[in-house]
C-alpha cells in the first residue's frame, strides 16, 4: 500500500531540491515528446527562450503578458492567504474593465492624468463590487465561495457581451459588434517601450509585501487563514476582515482589467481576460502566496506562453503540440508542490528513509 504522510516541517533546502528535480524531469519528458515529433529538443528549447527574450520586441511582449498575470495573482493570493478560494478572477477582471471603459467612453476629453486615475479607481471599484456578493455570503452564511465566484465569472462575461452588442456598440462599426476604441487620453502611456502598467504592478508588489509582513491587518488575515478559532480567541472581527480582504482582492483583480483595456486592447472586448484569472490561481500557489515570488513566477509563465507561441511558427508545429509542451512542464511543477508537503511510504516504510534522504515514517 502506498501512503502519503504530511511533513511536519518543510525545510527551504528540501523545497528547492524537489522543485529543481521537477523542472529537470519536465524538460526530460518534454524532450521525449519533441523527439517523437522528429525535432531536436535542444533547438526547440533554445527557440522557446529566444521567443520570449530574444530581442527587445519579444521582451516587451513577454512583459505585457506578465503584467495582468502578476496583478491578478497578487489579488487572488491575498484572498488565498485567508483560505478564501477566490476563483472569480476572470469575472473581477471583466468588471474592472467594464467600469473603466465607462469613463473612457463617456469622459474622453478629461486631461489624461485625471482620466487615467478615474479609470483606475473605477476598475478597482468594479472588481470589488463583483467580489462583494461571495464575500458577504461567505461571511454571513458560510456559503461555498468557490462555486459563487466561479459562476459569477460567466455572469460578468455575459454582461460584457450584452454591452458590446447593445448599449455600447460602436455606430461607426457598420453593424459589427464592437465597442469604440479609446481616445488618446484614456490610454496608458508607454515607459521604456511597455505601457505603464508594469510600474503599477511593481508598486503593488512592494505595497502588498509590506502590507502582509508589517501591518496588523496583514497579521489578522494570516491568523484567520491558519485558524478561525484562533482569530476569534484573539478578538479579531472575522466577518468584517473577510469582507474587507475579499473586496481588496477583487479590487486588485479589477485593476488588472483596467490595465488591459487601457494599456493593451485600448477598447473593451470579450477576450480581454485571456484566461488570466484561472492561470493566476496556479501562479499564486506555485509562489507560495509570496508577492516577490509571484513577480518571478509571473514572468516565467509569461515567457512560457510567449515562447510557446514562437515555436509554433519557428518549427511549423500545431498549437496543440505547443500546448502539450507547456502542460507537461506545468504538470511536473505542480506535482512537485505536493511532494514538497508530503512524503511517500510503502507499507509503513518511508521511501526517503530507504534512499537515505529522510526518516522512517511514523
Amino acid at each position: 500500500m502506498i501512503h502519503f504522510v504530511r511533513r511536519k516541517e518543510v525545510t527551504h533546502g528540501h523545497a528547492v531540491r524537489v522543485r529543481l528535480y521537477a523542472v529537470g524531469l519536465s524538460l526530460a519528458t518534454a524532450a521525449i515528446f519533441i523527439l517523437l515529433m522528429g525535432l531536436d529538443p535542444v533547438k526547440v528549447y533554445s527557440a522557446l527562450v529566444d521567443g520570449a527574450f530574444g530581442n527587445e520586441y519579444r521582451v516587451s511582449e513577454t512583459i505585457k503578458k506578465a503584467i495582468p498575470l502578476l496583478i491578478t495573482s497578487l489579488g487572488i493570493g491575498l484572498a488565498f492567504r485567508m483560505q478564501f478560494w477566490n476563483i472569480g478572477g476572470e469575472g473581477q477582471i471583466a468588471m474592472g474593465a467594464i467600469f473603466a471603459t465607462f469613463f473612457a467612453l463617456n469622459t474622453p476629453d478629461l486631461p489624461q492624468p485625471l482620466l487615467l486615475i478615474l479609470m483606475l479607481a473605477a476598475g478597482m471599484a468594479g472588481g470589488a463590487f463583483w467580489a462583494l456578493v461571495p464575500a458577504w455570503l461567505r461571511a454571513r452564511w458560510k456559503t461555498n465561495e468557490t462555486i459563487v465566484t466561479l459562476l459569477l465569472n460567466y455572469v460578468a462575461f455575459n454582461v460584457l457581451i450584452f454591452l458590446q452588442q447593445g448599449p455600447w456598440k460602436d455606430p461607426a462599426a457598420h453593424g459589427f459588434p464592437k465597442i469604440a476604441n479609446f481616445g488618446p487620453n484614456a490610454v496608458l502611456p508607454e515607459v521604456f517601450g511597455v505601457h505603464a502598467g508594469w510600474i503599477i504592478a511593481l508598486i503593488l508588489v512592494g505595497v502588498l509585501y509590506i502590507f502582509m509582513r508589517h501591518t496588523r491587518t496583514g497579521y489578522e488575515i494570516s491568523v484567520i487563514g491558519e485558524s478561525e478559532r484562533t482569530a476569534l480567541y484573539a478578538g479579531i472581527n472575522i466577518r468584517r476582515r473577510i469582507i474587507s480582504t475579499v473586496l481588496l482582492s477583487g479590487a486588485i483583480c479589477g485593476l488588472a482589467g483596467m490595465v488591459q483595456v487601457s494599456g493593451v486592447a485600448k477598447t473593451l472586448m470579450p477576450q480581454i481576460t485571456a484566461n488570466v484569472g484561472y492561470t493566476a490561481i496556479i501562479v499564486s500557489w506555485l509562489s507560495m502566496l509570496s508577492a516577490p515570488v509571484i513577480l518571478v513566477v509571473s514572468i516565467l509563465f509569461a515567457a512560457l506562453l510567449e515562447g510557446g507561441a514562437f515555436i509554433q511558427t519557428a518549427f511549423n508545429i500545431p498549437e496543440a503540440a505547443a500546448n502539450i509542451l507547456q502542460a507537461l512542464i506545468l504538470f511536473f511543477v505542480l506535482g512537485a508542490e505536493f511532494l514538497v508537503r508530503y512524503r511517500i511510504t510503502l507499507k509503513g516504510v518511508d521511501v526517503e528513509s530507504v534512499s537515505g534522504k529522510g526518516k522512517e515514517a511514523v
